[in-house]
């Protein structure tokens, strides 16, 4: 009597030698199953090796040292911090009092013995091959031991006297210099030569240059100082090496002195929550990680669950042309005493077979591959890895997924071929079998309840979860109901000529294998259908809530580092690289030192704001007496939202205060046709783009602040900040221009004569043609030689992005279509030898297996297609009608809450009917040319089967 494992082990040997016979089919099955295996393990592979440990981690932050000191910038004032040092706040309550601001003393906060090194960041402007280049700074003395790990050596060595620096090799790179060039910054004499090449372990992208502590930032930063510009932002901290580490009794008398510590022994064995003084106290708040990790979860499960589903639905018809070309064999298992679940057992074995190589092919490739593209890998991720990180039960489930898969791929073909008597399967008569209709009455009622759970979703709630869980499950209703549509599709066949009519009763005929297919290429039209549908409304949306920079074709061009000095070469390289046609410069107001950018707050810089008359203030934003704001129902709330004055404004125009010194030129780039304006800042008179700036005289005023400071504590109690107020004589142009965010437009006459100090922003243009991408690369390569940070905008228009998406899903849609049509004509042409070889006995001309070929695929691929842009369409809609529910209600809930007046949500449905129309006629049409093509016109002669 044979056992079960004797079974198994006589139908997996079977299994075996039917695959390696039939090598064809079973490298399709296996590729297809191979391949998503040999992604998902290379992910997992790069994934886990990017991780780092946490000792990992800290010898790339701290080297070999015990601790990191941060100066927080709180002036010394005592403080509480996490473990980790990333979070941190003050003692003390400051609701009354100003929060805590200046620099601490690194060094009192040492512990006695300590050995420190410092480590300085700070910026400058070096001069390379192609100009300048705006590159991190680094001091530090990296041939100490303490630094082991925080850099690595390429080349050359690392510099030990004040006059030598090394490089990464990315700004190696991008400088065109090598080892032994010399480098120097701008606004210094003095020549660095560089002897060595390093790379930063978790930025590799990082262009950086190490020097030793003192020699580069310090004289640089005289010679800036020298020039009355501002001093860019530097940065110190403290290594620190301690006899027996650091502890957290040690960090917690630091934070004393208003230092935060980055604790190697802290880091490895950190305290209990109930130890951490942080945790502990009132004003904290733990945010708890979102449910974002969740949710990358559950969608990366939904897309391995919806690849299994697609790869047994191609599969499945494989396994079942393959049990019923070896139903001779299977006849005489049964014959000889063999029973439905030993024939249920060799064809599983086809899928275990064959899913058991997938895995190990499609591991063994994934782990190879990813060993030899680690460097490109490293690089494309901008990090090394930690280790080479192979975790062996991590790469056997994704092993066993792919077992897994082959199983159920056969498992419908395994049980119809077990329902075949043993006089069918030795005579090879198909026989005629009555379908079951528990699946498509299953599919239908699938079909019915999502359906309702999605219209549900769509117009009862705000959850995008059951849209989306309703539509799915409708999704999978269809997939059940294929068989029963696909006997639909073939009435169809008596309208037609004899190769299509042959090819559709062939598909109907032959469900079992058809009806995957067709699922298959529903599933993947559905999803781009789906996908294409909601891009196509989105694009239409962002389209209608898009507001232009500038007119559509001007360039606006913009420098507020370093007193404007490289703004005048910024100009010439705009108006030589691109078809300008004018040329307005503009300039901004300055207050205190000439360098101060207008966005700082160090010590003698100021600020300037436009005097809005309290009448002309929103209601809703000021704040009373007392500084608080005052409260108003809800009524009152929407009345003012149509207020004029509470309108919010959404256009930024690039400057600071919205505040530009210029000539009429300006206006005339802008699109601004007014010649009461022009006269007006002929006559050195100020032109205002918002009534609300005007005074009862007509007038426009500017306040220069000088203490801004002083000025936020005067506006926090909801009084008139300290400054000068500049009164000027404005021109207001007519409602509804569109000055592009500009709040006023000085003459230079006119600030010049108010006192008013300005210094180069820059300038915009006009064109007589949209610049070229070829013209726009000459321009961005001829900015970045001044090594200034330069905001260039050319108006282009709405420029939409979702043209190449829409594209690329339809190409995949297409490629996924096309494979499994072709699938599913490969199989019926070997399962349907016999009726091609009776039309070449009855005469049929030699042709029509070629066209009985392409309307086999054509038939496949354009029942697939009609069924998933059905399906595809309906979830989108119901997606797009939630968010516009949503919306309308954030809306709402904000006008209520005193936000003031904003556009009101526009969420349309927009079909995208180039890309349906791709799907619909142009893949089918593709599919069926594409295998008449590629299939012999004449069949191979064979012996007659024996009987």
């Amino acid at each position: 009597m044979m056992t079960g494992y004797h079974s198994w082990r006589a139908a997996i040997r079977i299994a075996r030698r039917d695959a390696w016979r039939f090598k064809g089919r079973s490298f399709l099955v296996l590729a297809m199953i191979a391949l998503p295996i040999l992604g998902v393990s290379a992910a997992d592979l790069t994934i886990r090796s990017a991780e780092l440990s946490t000792e990992q981690n800290l010898q790339r932050e701290i080297g070999a040292a015990d601790a990191r000191f941060t100066d927080p910038d709180l002036g010394g004032t005592p403080l509480l911090q996490s473990p980790n040092a990333e979070q941190y706040s003050p003692v003390g309550d400051f609701d009354d009092k100003p929060y805590p601001d200046g620099h601490g003393d690194i060094r009192k906060a040492l512990p006695p013995g300590a050995k420190t090194l410092t480590d300085t960041v700070g910026s400058a402007k070096l001069r390379t091959t192609h100009g300048l280049l705006s590159t991190q700074v680094r001091e530090l003395t990296t041939t100490d031991p303490m630094t082991k790990g925080i850099a690595r050596l390429t080349k050359g060595r690392f510099p030990r006297n004040i006059n030598e620096v090394a490089a990464t090799t990315q700004f190696l790179k991008n400088s065109g210099l090598h080892i032994g060039s010399k480098v120097t910054a701008r606004g210094l004499a003095v020549d660095y030569r560089i002897v060595g090449a390093y790379e930063l372990p978790s930025d590799l992208k990082a262009e950086q240059v190490n020097a030793l502590p003192g020699a580069l930032l310090a004289p640089l930063g005289k010679a800036i100082k020298a020039q009355g510009l501002e001093v860019g932002y530097q940065s110190s901290t403290q290594l620190v090496s301690v006899p027996g580490g650091f502890t957290w009794n040690m960090v917690q008398n630091t934070n004393k002195s208003g230092i935060t510590v980055l604790s190697r022994a802290v880091m490895l064995h950190p305290p209990a929550d109930a130890d951490v003084p942080l945790f502990q106290s009132k004003d904290w708040n733990n945010y708890q990680e979102s449910s974002a990790a969740t949710e990358q979860l559950a969608a990366a499960a939904t897309v391995v669950g919806l690849a299994m589903l697609e790869i047994c639905l191609l599969a499945g018809p494989a396994f079942a042309v393959g049990a019923r070309r070896s139903r001779r064999q299977l006849g005489l298992v049964g014959a000889n005493g063999g029973d439905r679940r030993h024939i249920r057992a060799i064809v599983l074995s086809g899928g275990l077979v064959i899913g058991v190589a997938s895995a190990v092919v499609g591991t063994v490739l994934g782990v190879g591959l990813t060993l030899a593209l680690q460097p490109v890998l490293e690089n494309v991720l901008g990090q090394r890895f930690g280790s080479f990180n192979v975790r062996p039960l991590e790469l056997l489930g994704i092993a066993l997924l792919a077992v897994l898969t082959g199983l159920l791929a056969a498992i419908v073909p395994a049980v119809t071929a077990s329902r075949q008597t043993v006089l069918a399967s030795l005579t090879g008569r198909r026989g005629v079998r009555r379908t079951s209709r528990v699946l498509p009455t299953l599919g239908l009622i699938a079909f019915l309840l999502g359906g309702a759970l999605a219209l549900y979703g769509s117009t009862m709630t705000k959850q995008y979860a059951v849209v989306a869980g309703g539509s799915a499950i409708a999704e999978l209703g269809v997939v059940a109901l294929t068989p029963a549509l696909v006997g639909l599709f073939g009435k169809a066949g008596r309208w037609m000529s004899l190769s299509p009519r042959l090819a559709l009763r062939d598909a109907v005929r032959n469900r079992g294998r058809t009806a995957p297919a067709v699922a298959a290429v529903l599933a993947a039209v559905a999803g781009t259908v789906a996908v294409s549908t909601y891009a196509a409304s989105s694009d239409a949306e962002n389209r209608a809530a898009y507001e232009p920079s500038l007119p559509r074709g001007a360039i606006s061009m913009m420098i507020t580092e370093d007193a404007g000095r490289d703004v005048a070469t910024a100009r010439q390289a705009v108006a030589k690289t691109t078809p300008v046609d004018v040329e307005a410069d503009i300039a901004r107001i300055s207050v205190g030192k000439p360098g101060c950018s207008p966005y700082s707050d160090a010590e003698g810089c100021g600020r300037y704001e436009v005097v809005v008359p309290p009448a002309n203030n929103c209601p809703l934003w000021e704040n009373d007496a007392n500084g608080e704001t005052p409260k108003f129902s809800k009524a009152e709330r929407r009345k003012l939202a149509d207020d004029p004055r509470c309108v919010q404004s959404t256009v930024y125009s690039g400057i600071d205060g919205g505040v530009a010194v210029g000539d009429a030129k300006v206006l005339s780039v802008l699109g601004i046709d007014d010649p009461a304006a022009v006269k007006a800042l002929d006559a050195g008179h100020v032109v205002s783009f918002n009534k609300l700036n005007l005074g009862k005289d007509g007038k426009a005023g500017i306040r220069l602040i000088t203490d801004p400071t002083a000025a936020d504590e005067a506006s926090a109690k909801g009084e008139d900040p300290p400054g000068t107020v500049k009164k000027f004589t404005t021109h207001q142009v007519p409602a509804g221009t569109n000055a592009y965010g500009l709040e006023m437009l000085i003459p230079p006459a006119a600030a010049k004569a108010a006192g008013i100090s300005t210094v180069p922003l820059g300038a915009y243009f006009s064109t007589t043609s949209m610049p070229s991408s070829a013209q726009q690369q000459k321009l961005d390569s001829e900015l970045a030689k001044s090594g200034s940070s330069v905001d260039l905008q050319v108006e282009k228009g709405y420029v939409s992005k979702n043209s190449i998406v829409l594209l690329s899903l339809s190409i995949f849609a297409g490629l996924v279509t096309i494979g499994a049509a072709g699938i599913a004509t490969g199989l019926a042409q070997a399962d349907a030898e016999a009726d091609l070889k009776t039309l070449a006995a009855v005469g049929a001309p030699s042709r029509v297996r070629r066209t009985l070929s392409g309307f086999q695929c054509g038939v496949v691929a354009a029942m697939g297609v009609l069924l998933g842009t059905a399906s595809g369409v309906l979830p989108a809609i119901g997606l797009r009608l939630t968010e516009k529910r949503s919306a309308l209600a954030n809306y709402q809930e904000s006008i209520d809450a005193g936000s003031g007046r904003m556009p009101v949500p526009h969420i349309p449905i927009v079909i995208p009917w180039e890309t349906l129309g791709l799907l619909l006629i142009a893949v089918p049409l593709g599919a069926a040319v594409l295998a008449a093509l590629v299939t012999r016109s004449r069949g191979a002669l064979s012996r007659r089967a024996a009987t």
